[in-house]
């Protein structure tokens, strides 16, 4: 990989349910330093606009809270509507803090099973697309048969991490890169051989990426990265594993082995 590329973050109108998230990508090149998608750029896009332009929103006003929605509700100072949809898009609940509940969702731990309620309409809240690579694969598709390049697509959402303040890129969704490099087998500078480490490629691509997107009203719901030397695959999906091979949750796991099994009581 070479170590001098460029993002372009991508200004576009106002994306709403049902738009052609495609179309918006080419107006808003035109006037922008990136001039049009190429052959080997990455286009990075934001969920929320993924899951507006999909249809997801929810209106709160339509959502009847269950018995344990309004418990979960009241335990964790949450508005009992948007515990309702966050139980409907999670796997499972492992707990809470004021405003949030941590869910499993996916294979992935995180706050609220991703469901937003920043940049969306008054009185709507956000979940994330519902099948993040399928999205991905199907804009990467288009790219190819309406503008005739070869381009990778990321997902990308903003995630907080444990025991660090704020939150970075990570990409949820991915369809035409390699979304881990796996580096293990080469040697380190003073030449012992790496066993464990292994590269999250499109993470930090989304991380670069958020750097221009922002999180609040800048508008910049896409980005393309140019002259990053990464080879394109016909590959789709973003890597993940188990709870138990996980360092972080392996621990949590071992010590509390009921953590998981705080379900849906609603079911």
């Amino acid at each position: 990989m070479n170590n001098s590329f460029c993002v372009y973050g991508i200004k576009t109108a106002l994306i709403q349910s049902g738009d052609d998230l495609i179309n918006h990508l080419t107006a808003a090149c035109k006037k922008s330093a990136c001039g049009c998608i190429k052959d080997g750029d990455i286009l990075v896009i934001a969920e929320s606009a993924v899951a507006t332009a999909e249809g997801r929103e929810v209106r709160l006003e339509s959502v009847t809270p269950s018995p344990y929605a309004n418990e979960l509700g009241e335990r964790y100072t949450l508005d009992p509507r948007i515990a309702e949809v966050v139980i409907r898009e999670s796997d499972s609940i492992v707990g809470g803090i004021p405003g949030f509940l941590l869910c499993m969702k996916g294979g992935t731990l995180l706050p609220n099973a991703g469901v937003d309620v920043s940049n969306a309409p008054p009185g709507c809240i956000l979940p994330l697309p519902e099948n993040p690579d399928a999205s991905a694969q199907k804009l990467r598709n288009r790219l190819k048969a309406e503008c005739g390049v070869n381009a990778g697509v990321i997902i990308a959402d903003s995630r907080t991490h444990a025991m660090r303040l704020g939150c970075s890129g990570v990409a949820i969704g991915c369809s035409g890169l390699v979304s881990v490099i796996d580096e293990r087998g080469r040697k380190d500078l003073f030449g012992r051989e790496l066993h464990v480490t292994q590269r999250a490629v499109a993470d930090c691509i989304a991380s670069a990426a958020e750097l221009l997107m922002g999180e609040a009203n800048e508008a910049v719901p896409m980005a393309v990265i140019r002259g990053f030397v990464l080879p394109l695959a016909d590959q789709t999906g973003v890597a993940s594993i188990d709870a138990s091979e996980c360092l972080f949750m392996g621990i949590a796991t071992n010590t509390n082995p009921t953590l998981f099994y705080h379900q849906r009581k609603s079911e």
